[in-house]
């Protein structure tokens, strides 16, 4: 019965993100900050700490997405979220989608968050890894076992 409702959520999280119905041939980049913010300039904060305890967070990838978020918020600043939330959202980059619960429900934004980990982790500057999310290498992320 576990298995049958994470199946139902992972297809209702693909379902709820435009990515799939997105053109293949779109060349278009979604929004994203071309660098770092100034020193001095304060983030948005992004959901943490209770507020992933809540009944939106039913599986446990969905926090630890937020937590590989909050380890690198200045990248993520960095990097456009491929469910294309600038357009239906108003999102200015893969920080915006984890400063609410957005970032939660769509699968998209899970696999960035956590390919900007992993990248980050090999010492990637953030422009290889938008290069990276631009050329779609996020889709290889199993993001119910990233850890």
């Amino acid at each position: 019965m576990k298995r049958l409702g994470l199946l139902a959520f992972t297809f209702l999280l693909a379902l709820s993100t435009s990515a799939q119905w997105a053109n293949p041939e779109q060349k278009e980049v979604p929004a994203f900050n071309a660098a770092a913010p100034r020193s001095g300039t304060k983030l948005p904060p992004l959901l943490a700490g209770d507020q992933l305890k809540t009944p939106m967070f039913r599986y446990p990838f969905q926090a630890r997405a937020y937590e590989a978020a909050a380890r690198n918020s200045k990248l993520i600043y960095q990097l456009p979220c491929y469910c294309y939330c600038d357009r239906s959202q108003g999102h200015n980059s893969l920080h915006s989608c984890f400063e609410g619960t957005h970032g939660a429900n769509c699968a998209t934004c899970i696999q960035e968050a956590f390919y900007a980990d992993k990248m980050a982790k090999l010492h990637k500057t953030p422009k290889q890894i938008r290069e990276g999310i631009e050329r779609g290498e996020f889709q290889q992320i199993d993001y119910q076992n990233y850890q």
